[in-house]
């Protein structure tokens, strides 16, 4: 029983160290946001949810957005699929649905080959009714 523990130990330490030797990310490799937050402040229902984050490569090899996700259904991301080369810009629209009246803040995760990556984007705000 002992040793088939410590089998088992050993053959998930070795699929870690497997796994984290994948590829490794150079320093050159970052992705810079103008802003990792937007807040929408008092919007009104059923009106425009969307704002966009810009970002910059500001290393020396293209930078590629792997996924970007939502936390959740109600928040819809669309992103640069094509790589975006050293100094260039690119960017990530994200559209909230604003039928949903309230308080909301929501996250944006975006995952690269850049040395930074994962970034968590934040949007936020309150949602009133339509009068």
């Amino acid at each position: 029983m002992k040793k088939t523990i410590a089998i088992m130990v050993m053959m998930f330490l070795a699929a870690m160290t497997i796994q984290a030797q994948d590829k490794p990310a150079t320093p050159h490799d970052s992705i810079v946001f103008a802003a990792t937050t937007h807040d929408y402040g008092t919007i009104v229902q059923a009106s425009d949810g969307s704002c966009v984050f810009a970002f910059t490569n500001k290393g020396k090899a293209p930078i590629v957005l792997n996924d970007v996700k939502a936390s959740c259904g109600c928040t819809v991301p669309e992103w640069t699929r094509t790589p975006v080369a050293p100094g260039e810009k690119g960017s990530i629209k994200v559209t909230y649905n604003t039928n949903n009246i309230g308080a909301f803040t929501k996250s944006i995760t975006v995952n690269s080959n850049a040395v930074n990556s994962p970034l968590v984007l934040i949007i936020k705000g309150t949602v009133t009714a339509k009068q």
